[in-house]
């Protein structure tokens, strides 16, 4: 090991952030949990509705991201960091006294636009935190509280649902936002550069963009399995619908702490590819082998692929932006964020609708397959640009 590998990451606010991340998508796991079964149920709404509501906080990240990242370089990354924590509390706060499925739509709005300041500036945060050396293993450490979240939010969300309703899972994902504010207070301001005097405002990062491309029809392909895997457990038979969610969370932290150093020992493009190959194919298995154990199957290989896909590709980013541009930079990324978990469920729920939730996966194994063919071109491209 080189001492550059040795320069240390774990400090107190690398920490604080990964920590706050747990807190914030511990909260959004807990609504992707929550959602469907509360469209599907006591608002009285179909899969279709069900999707939708899901992946409609997209809109309003989408169209905020890219001028949010644009705020992080000028402003710094604690106020949106510590913005964005306190609306998504207060959407799912009010998640608690309604049941009409336009005012949950509004409220889901709402938190598209606090994933905007929280993803992008938490983002930016760790590139600024992290040694140039240990980038990709900042990554996959630090993606392990989105994981985890993914993984602990559901379960949380059915205790408190088990408890006493969905009004209990509200509160409960509201005092969760609430912590990951306080969070952002200790990680503190991490911006150690300004934007140049006189340099133009772009909100889009252009190198980011052919590689977040690539990113976005893994997330379309995900963000589509995890809005539906919660009603498919229940179907084929689980006694705990969040089964699926869990073994998908719990596999995708196992793996990132096992191989957390991966993503800096190889290309991240090539690695990229395999990833969403990995991915396509663990959504065929649980679409081709319909019952409790293929769909288990299915998450295990899907979740192997999604590993290393987010490291692989931010870490390609990130290779492409000077330390004034990470806010741009991670804003043009992570748009493919909120693309994905905004166009993933609601096109997978027109899909299965009429003709069932496995159709959906297959649909989504298509894209994943689709994605790994156009970043191989990626590949293909920067290998013919190389001085021989």
């Amino acid at each position: 090991m080189t001492g550059d590998a040795r320069e240390p990451l774990f400090t107190r606010a690398f920490i604080a952030l990964g920590v706050a991340e747990l807190a914030y998508f511990s909260a959004a796991g807990l609504a992707l949990f929550a959602l469907p079964l509360y469209v599907t149920g006591p608002v009285g709404g179909n899969e279709a509705a069900a999707g939708l509501s899901v992946g409609v906080f997209a809109v309003s990240a989408l169209v905020l991201r890219p001028f949010a990242g644009r705020a992080t370089d000028r402003y710094g990354r604690r106020p949106l960091l510590l913005g964005g924590a306190i609306v998504a509390a207060l959407c799912l706060l009010l998640l608690a006294v309604t049941d009409d499925l336009w005012v949950i739509i509004a409220l889901r709005l709402g938190a598209g636009v606090a994933e905007a300041a929280f993803f992008v500036a938490g983002f930016a945060a760790l590139a600024d935190l992290a040694p140039p050396s240990r980038m990709g293993e900042a990554l996959s450490y630090n993606s392990l509280g989105l994981y985890l979240g993914i993984a602990l939010g559901p379960v949380l969300g059915q205790v408190l649902y088990d408890l006493a309703g969905f009004r209990a899972a509200w509160l409960g994902g509201a005092v969760l936002a609430t912590v990951a504010a306080g969070l952002s207070v200790i990680v503190g301001e991490t911006r150690t550069t300004r934007p140049i005097r006189g340099a133009p405002l772009r909100i889009v990062h252009r190198p980011a963009i052919a590689p977040s491309i690539g990113f976005l029809t893994s997330l379309v392909a995900v963000g589509g399995f995890v809005a539906f895997a919660t009603l498919y457990a229940d179907r084929v038979g689980f006694a705990a619908p969040s089964t699926a969610l869990v073994t998908y969370g719990v596999i995708v932290v196992v793996c990132r702490v096992a191989f957390a150093r991966v993503v800096d020992r190889v290309r991240p493009l090539p690695l990229a590819v395999g990833a969403l190959v990995t991915i396509g194919a663990g959504l065929l298995v649980a679409a081709a082998w319909q019952d409790r154990w293929g769909l288990i199957a299915g998450v295990a290989v899907m979740a192997v692929g999604i590993t290393f896909s987010t490291p692989a590709f931010f870490a390609a980013v990130f290779a492409t932006a000077a330390p004034e541009e990470r806010g741009i930079a991670s804003g043009t990324a992570s748009a493919a964020v909120d693309l994905g978990l905004g166009i993933g469920p609601i096109l997978l729920g027109f899909v299965a609708a009429p003709f069932g939730i496995p159709w959906a996966f297959a649909l989504a194994a298509g894209i994943a397959f689709a994605g790994a063919a156009w970043t191989g071109g990626l590949v293909r491209r920067s290998a013919r640009a190389a001085p021989a």
